[in-house]
Formats: structure tokens, sequence, C-alpha cells
């Protein structure tokens, strides 16, 4: 039973650092949120809904059927996201999507799409995703991107404040591998 004894109490050091480093080592792959704070625009607001048919949704065109779905392009957003603490380590960066979208009832019918202008990869999205848009290792202090970013979403989840615009602020995230 005293050797049972001891060779758990010298086992438990070893133990305890197995642990501390599969905790550490998680947190190295937990994502985290990327300083975009020198970009010339974080917050995008929307600039005019138009329909699936390209009329303004508050417009009434003769002959055409109502609109079921509303589309705000909001052109070209360039971001500057600050990577010095990564510089040299292999990482993965994440466009997120925020759960929660002013102005609309239910997330559950919007789709955001973007076009890369540069190394990112051009991809989609509903509320709460967070999609992969760029692996490698980090090189520099900084990462300038421009993305082309749409909106699509059911008019029956517009509510009345939407009338002010729809505002979305997407970020980016950072996961750093070992």
């Amino acid at each position: 039973m005293k050797t049972l004894a001891r060779s758990i109490t010298a086992c438990l050091p070893g133990l305890v650092l197995a642990a501390m480093a599969a905790a550490f080592s998680g947190a190295a792959f937990a994502g985290v949120r990327l300083d975009d704070s020198a970009s010339p625009r974080a917050l995008v607001q929307s600039p005019q809904m138009v329909s699936e048919y390209g009329y303004p949704l508050n417009q009434y065109v003769p002959g055409v059927p109502a609109a079921q779905r509303g589309i705000v392009d909001f052109g070209r957003i360039e971001y500057r996201l600050a990577t010095a603490p990564y510089v040299g380590r292999s990482a993965r960066i994440y466009f997120v999507i925020p759960p929660v979208v002013n102005a609309l009832r239910s997330p559950q019918g919007l789709q955001v799409s973007w076009r890369s202008e540069g190394n990112f990869a051009s991809g989609s999205g509903r509320p709460g995703d967070k999609v992969q848009v760029w692996s490698g290792v980090v090189r520099d202090a900084y990462m300038s991107e421009a993305i082309a970013l749409r909106m699509e979403f059911a008019l029956r989840e517009l509510l009345p404040q939407a009338a002010k615009g729809i505002s979305l602020e997407c970020y980016f995230e950072i996961e750093v591998g070992l």
C-alpha cells in the first residue's frame, strides 16, 4: 500500500504539469478578437436597402411582384488588423458574424456574404457563424484586407426601426497554433 501511495505521490507533480499544459494549449487555440481600430471603418452603416428586383424597398413599381427579400451592398470595406503579437506564428483568421443584428426581428433570415479583394478567402455565413478566411504564418505587424460585403435578408424579419438602417459589426478572430 505504501508503494502505491509513493507512486501516486511521485506522479502527482507530473499530472499537475500535464493538466496545466493541456489547459494552456487549449487556450492557444481559442479565438481572440483582432484589434481593427486602425481600420478606416469598423462599424459599417448600411446604404439604401433594395429588393431582390433592384428597386428601393420603399418604392412601389407597377407590374413587379411584392418583394420578399431585401439586399444591402455595403461596398468595399477596408480592414487593418493588428497582428504584431502573432508575427512568426502559425495562425488561422476567421470572419465572425455577430449573432444579433439590430433592426431584424430574427437573424435566421439573414445571409452575409463577402468577396475578398486581397489574400483572404471569399465566403458567406449567417449570424453567429465564424468562417475561416486565412491560414498561414503571420509575417507582419498589420494585415490589411479589403472585402466587398453584402447582406440579404427576409423582409418579414424587419422591425419598424429598420427604416433608420441596419448596422452590422462583423469582426475577425485569430487562433494561433503551437
